[in-house]
C-alpha cells in the first residue's frame, strides 16, 4: 500500500460525527474514497465525483486504472490494510464497489466470494465508522429468488438462489453490523463505459462486437431485468450522498425488460438494423450457477427521496452511445 499524505490536526478536529451531518454539505466539500475505481462502477463515480469538485481518493485491487488523482493498491479481504488505509486517507465518505461479481466463478469458490463480497464489506464499513465517515455499499438484485410477478421493493424477503447472491446478503448484513448509518444501494445488470478510457464494457460491448462481426446474436426473452448504467448509478449514488441519505435503496432504470429487448433498443440505438437477433432462453445455457429470472427493481423509494424519476432504458442508451 502507497503512502498517502498525513493527516493533519484540522482534520481530526472535523471528526464530529461527519456522516450525520453530510446533507449540510455538498459533494465539492468532501474528500470520498472510491473502493474499487478499477471497475466499471467505480470508474464512473470516481469521475462523476472528480466532475463534482470532490478531492477523489481511489483503490484498486491489481492494475491501477490510471486516473489523474491518487490511487492506492488494496486488498479488501485485508482488515489491517483497510484500517491503514481509512486512517492515512481520512475520508469523509467511502463508497464500496469493489466485489467479486463473476457469478460463475463465486459458484466455484465460495471461500473467495465470502472474503470479498462480505468479509471485505465489513472490513471497510467497520474501518469507515471507526473515523465517523459516511459509507455507501453497493449489493445486487441476486439477493432475490426471482420468483416474484411484480418489481422488488427494498423491503422483499431475500432468497439467493447462488454463492454470488448469498455472499452479498451476507455483506449487507455484515455492513448493517458494522457501520452505524451506512447506505446500501442494490445494482441489476450493470453497464455502461470503462473510465477513464471510455471503451464500451459489459452487454452493450458484447452485442455491438457480434453485430459488427455480422454473428448471430442469441439472446433471453425469459429473463427480466432493470438495467442500471453506471453513469447515471454514479449520479445517483453522490445524490444520495449530498441528501444525507442511508438505509436501503434500489438504483436502477425505470425500464423493466428482457435482454433480447435491451439488444433491440442498443442495437437501433447504434444503427444495426440489420443484425440478426435470435431468441434464446435461459435453459439454452449450462451454467455453474443459477440465475434469478425476474428481478426487476421498484425504484419508487430513490425516485421520492431525490424527487425526481429515474431514467428509463432508452434514455440512457442515449446517453451512452
Amino acid at each position: 500500500m502507497n503512502p498517502a499524505p498525513p493527516v493533519t490536526s484540522t482534520r481530526i478536529g472535523q471528526r464530529v460525527r461527519r456522516h450525520l451531518f453530510i446533507s449540510d454539505h455538498h459533494t465539492a466539500d468532501m474528500r470520498i474514497l472510491v473502493v474499487g475505481e478499477n471497475g466499471l462502477l467505480g470508474g464512473n463515480v470516481a469521475t462523476i465525483a472528480d466532475q463534482r469538485g470532490a478531492t477523489v481518493v481511489g483503490t484498486y485491487h491489481s492494475v491501477d486504472p490510471g486516473f489523474d488523482q491518487p490511487s492506492y493498491q488494496l486488498d479488501i479481504t485485508s482488515r489491517t490494510d483497510v484500517e491503514d488505509l481509512l486512517n492515512e486517507t481520512d475520508p469523509d465518505a467511502v463508497i464500496n464497489c469493489a466485489a467479486m461479481t463473476d457469478v460463475d466463478g463465486c459458484e466455484s469458490d465460495p471461500d473467495r466470494a465470502h472474503a470479498v463480497n462480505a468479509e471485505g464489506a465489513e472490513h471497510l464499513a467497520r474501518a469507515a465508522d471507526a473515523i465517523d465517515a459516511t459509507l455507501i455499499h453497493t449489493s445486487t438484485d441476486y439477493i432475490f429468488n426471482g420468483e416474484r410477478d411484480t418489481p422488488y421493493p427494498e423491503d422483499a424477503v431475500p432468497d439467493p438462489q447462488q454463492v454470488y447472491g448469498e455472499s452479498k446478503l451476507a455483506g449487507e448484513r455484515l455492513v448493517r453490523d458494522a457501520h452505524s448509518s451506512p447506505l446500501i444501494a442494490r445494482l441489476s445488470f450493470v453497464y455502461g463505459r470503462s473510465l477513464p478510457d471510455g471503451t464500451l464494457s459489459g452487454f452493450p460491448q458484447w452485442v455491438r462486437d457480434r453485430a459488427r462481426s455480422g454473428d448471430e446474436i442469441p439472446l433471453f426473452t425469459d429473463q427480466r431485468i432493470t438495467p442500471s448504467y453506471a453513469a447515471a448509478t454514479a449520479s445517483t449514488l453522490l445524490d444520495l450522498l449530498e441528501a444525507g441519505q442511508n438505509g436501503t435503496f434500489h438504483v436502477a432504470s425505470r425500464s423493466c425488460v428482457t435482454p433480447y429487448e435491451f439488444g433491440e433498443l442498443l442495437l437501433q440505438e447504434i444503427g444495426f438494423d440489420d443484425a440478426t437477433l435470435t431468441e434464446s432462453s435461459m435453459t439454452d445455457v449450462e451454467r455453474d450457477a443459477k440465475r434469478p429470472r425476474n428481478t426487476c427493481f421498484d425504484t419508487t423509494k430513490v425516485e421520492r427521496t431525490l424527487s425526481r424519476p429515474q431514467s428509463t432504458l432508452a434514455e440512457d442508451l442515449s446517453s451512452l452511445l
